[in-house]
């Protein structure tokens, strides 16, 4: 038997629901507050919230002083995402050689993402 945990086009079981909104808060993307009125929308049948978390994700960022080359951008990009950070070093050095693109984002994201 299949529980569905949000809208009709979500294929998400009831339990997988919680299990990401476990791992959100366990990586600090969710606060406690935050965890608690997602878990109890999810246990209610309410929609997905999968948009209200891509906003926590994005508030959550927040730029490394302990892991950190230059600014600690990637660093903080990583602890948000779950991806190494030598991954986003690598992206953005493969962003560097396009145009300098990769400067211009890292740049902007040391102006705009606060430090923890």
């Amino acid at each position: 038997m299949r529980l569905d945990a949000g809208s009709k086009g979500n294929h998400m079981t009831l339990s997988e629901e919680l299990t990401k909104l476990e791992e959100l808060h366990q990586r600090g993307v969710l606060n406690d507050e935050e965890f608690a009125r997602a878990k109890a929308r999810v246990l209610q049948g309410q929609p997905s919230v999968a948009a209200s978390s891509a906003a926590a994700a994005i508030n959550a960022l927040r730029r490394s002083h302990t892991d950190r080359w230059i600014a600690g951008v990637c660093s903080g990009i990583a602890h948000t995402t779950g991806i190494e950070t030598w991954a986003w070093r690598l992206l953005f050095a493969m962003l560097l050689l396009c145009g300098g693109a990769g400067l211009v984002v890292y740049l902007l994201m040391w102006i705009f993402v606060p430090s923890d």
